[in-house]
């Protein structure tokens, strides 16, 4: 067959890649072993899955920040996940990395996330006893809950970025801001920072919540004030800062970094929406709070109401309610909050 090589072809040329790059051809395997694609390295057949599976399709209708907006033009988590590709992928094509380790970590870092934003993911974690974050989540997603419980079987590179995108407050490149094997995984990590503390000041002044002007001066004036020029600026920036991941002048194994004044203006950036957008966005929020507190307490009440799919899993029940919550959409949660409301008047 003509396209039988075509797989050989792809990994010769990942031979040109910067020694630090990832080879799919020395990935780790995936959970369960599998005949590899004629025409597709790992990686991208990884990207590939992800893309066609159910939860990538359910992110157009979650919330990035601020709860079933109105207009068109705010961000969801799809958008937010296709900006978050751009930019690593721009990021590790011109430092010679693997673009298609990149692209696949990217597109399934939140695949876990709940509906209504990071206020539906504060209310899981405060209800369900084991706990609850989105990137443990996502890697759920891919392993298990996806194709009806047989889960996508990525490879263990995709699935260590896709875990470890997460930086739980903490500050940009500070002590606990943790370590991603692959270099591809540090760029998703910061490609992740750049797209959303950048979209968000876009949203939060489309909402009349903050004005431009509101912006930091030191931040605006090291990393300009409109949107393009903050992220090229921030993007050029951790090109220049992780040159060495080339491997162009040798030396020790480098990391994906940022100059230090860069670092320290966008901490400040993403303090101010901390500050005067987050909180906001999340003090208006009481009513998603009340919606995802009812479905939970509902659905442990009403097993019979979960999908036939999740009979047949041995998980225990909060678990599997938990499951089920996290992969609703906004509007799928709300719907079945008043069709609850609905029957109990």
């Amino acid at each position: 067959m003509v396209h039988h090589d075509i797989r050989y072809r792809l990994e010769e040329r990942e031979e040109r890649l910067s020694p630090y790059a990832m080879r799919s051809r020395l990935s780790r395997g995936r959970l369960r072993p599998e005949e590899p694609c004629p025409m597709r390295t790992a990686f991208q057949r990884d990207r590939d899955r992800i893309i066609h599976c159910k939860a990538f399709r359910r992110l157009k209708h979650k919330t990035q920040v601020f709860i079933a907006p109105l207009g068109d033009h705010y961000v969801t988590r799809l958008t937010h996940t296709l900006e978050v590709s751009q930019i690593a992928r721009s990021i590790v094509r011109a430092l010679n990395l693997n673009e298609d380790l990149a692209e696949a970590i990217s597109l399934g870092h939140d695949l876990g996330h709940t509906p209504f934003g990071h206020v539906g993911e504060e209310v899981l974690n405060s209800l369900y006893p084991g706990g609850f974050r989105h990137n443990e989540q996502s890697l759920r997603v891919v392993d298990l809950l996806e194709k009806d419980g047989n889960g996508l079987n990525l490879t263990w590179e995709v699935r260590e970025g896709i875990l470890k995108h997460s930086k739980t407050g903490a500050d940009i490149l500070g002590e606990e801001w943790g370590v991603v094997e692959t270099l591809e995984g540090q760029v998703c990590k910061i490609a992740d920072i750049i797209a959303y503390i950048n979209h968000d000041i876009g949203d939060a002044v489309r909402a009349g919540i903050i004005a431009g002007e509101d912006l930091p001066p030191p931040a605006v004036a090291l990393l300009g004030r409109s949107h393009s020029k903050r992220i090229n600026t921030l993007v050029l920036d951790v090109i220049d800062s992780s040159w060495a991941a080339t491997g162009e002048n040798g030396g020790e194994r480098p990391v994906i970094t940022m100059s230090p004044g860069v670092v320290e203006v966008a901490n400040v950036l993403r303090q101010f929406l901390f500050e005067r957008v987050y909180s906001m966005a999340r003090d208006e929020a009481e009513r998603v709070r009340e919606v995802v507190r009812l479905l939970y307490q509902y659905l442990i009440q009403h097993e019979e109401r979960l999908p036939p799919e999740y009979a047949l899993r041995d998980d225990d029940l909060e678990l599997k309610v938990v499951d089920y919550i996290a992969g609703m959409t906004d509007n799928y949660a709300l719907r079945m909050v008043e069709e609850i409301d609905g029957r109990h008047r």
